[in-house]
């Protein structure tokens, strides 16, 4: 949870309501949380039936959406107005709402939600809104090292402690998205509500990922050069091929081969320099120095270039199939030889 995010669920835990919010952008999970604390916290449950007002953009009208927001609450002391889908008002229409945003009715709170992208900067509603009430912004995270970073964050708030393993795990087997991670992490905690740390047997346990043959390890066992437990996560990932399609797999080893290619030109810096040069944890650092002596730049190059070949192949690109686990088999017996 950002720290802009905080303070604006700490002003409405707070009662500090502005009477008109503007929220934007691609991250649904804080708009979905934004507008659950303003559909269900803010008025009491026999005030709502009178005094919560959720609109949708496409089916009312500015002159109705306006008309709603001016009217005084029933038997309240405020009212609760709701726009929803405000991205599908022509421009011209949605900064016809900058006339009510500059006077608005002190016994409204009103909410507008324009998912999927920012308001457009042109908007005279945004400069309305930042001066008379609150204006959010819920960003995608930019990268894998930023969710994993989200995925410890929440871990702490919800009273675990996430290692870097055990996050970059959840974010390989469940992306960004932060509904999903949210939810396997909190299954987890009503499962066992008095764990201090979220180990991998806990996630292998409660979320069904595999602990044994999980995708999340697969590069490293490459990697090392073991070949007898290499060969048997192949002969069950061949057997269980939507536990480790191929997107995920060239996505891992690119990952971790980039990093054995890039640290072939950063010999002689200590972990410290080798992890922000990187922009990973110094965590990783270790395990990955011991085999570069075993992954000269040349081999690593080689491998780097069969990812891309096989990462066509399995979008059907010059290849005589798109089985992943056809690929699969060629591509690792390729980069073993």
């Amino acid at each position: 949870m950002s720290a802009d995010i905080r303070k604006f669920f700490q002003a409405l835990q707070q009662k500090q309501y502005a009477p008109v919010y503007l929220i934007d952008g691609e991250e649904p999970y804080y708009l979905d949380q934004i507008l659950d604390y303003f559909e269900h916290k803010i008025l009491q449950p026999g005030e709502k039936d009178f005094n919560l007002n959720i609109l949708y953009a496409k089916e009312h009208d500015i002159n109705s959406i306006l008309s709603t927001c001016r009217r005084f609450p029933m038997f309240a002391e405020r009212q609760v107005v709701i726009l929803k889908e405000a991205w599908q008002m022509k421009l011209s229409e949605f900064n016809e709402l900058t006339g009510y945003i500059e006077k608005p009715m002190p016994t409204t709170i009103f909410l507008i939600e324009h998912r999927f992208k920012k308001v457009d900067g042109r908007s005279k509603v945004i400069k309305a809104v930042k001066e008379k009430g609150v204006y959010f912004t819920a960003d995608k995270l930019k990268d894998d090292t930023a969710v994993q970073n989200w995925i410890k964050d929440y871990g702490v708030h919800q009273g675990f402690q996430i290692g870097p393993a055990e996050a970059q795990m959840l974010n390989v087997y469940l992306g960004s998205d932060l509904q999903k991670i949210t939810n396997e992490i909190d299954k987890i905690r009503i499962n066992v509500p008095d764990a201090k740390e979220l180990t991998r047997e806990l996630i292998a346990r409660y979320t069904g990922i595999s602990r044994e043959y999980n995708v999340l390890e697969f590069g490293d066992v490459l990697i090392a050069g073991d070949l007898d437990k290499l060969y048997k996560m192949l002969a069950y990932f061949i057997v269980n091929p939507k536990s480790a399609p191929m997107p995920y797999l060239v996505g891992i080893l690119y990952s971790q081969l980039s990093r054995l290619y890039q640290l072939n030109f950063l010999k002689g810096k200590n972990d410290k320099e080798i992890a922000a040069a990187l922009g990973i944890s110094p965590y990783f650092i270790k395990n990955t120095l011991v085999h570069l002596r075993a992954w000269p730049l040349h081999r690593v190059e080689r491998c780097l270039l069969l990812l891309a070949r096989y990462s066509n192949k399995s979008v059907g690109i010059d290849t005589y199939t798109n089985e992943d686990a056809e690929l699969l088999k060629e591509m690792i017996g390729q980069m073993i030889e």
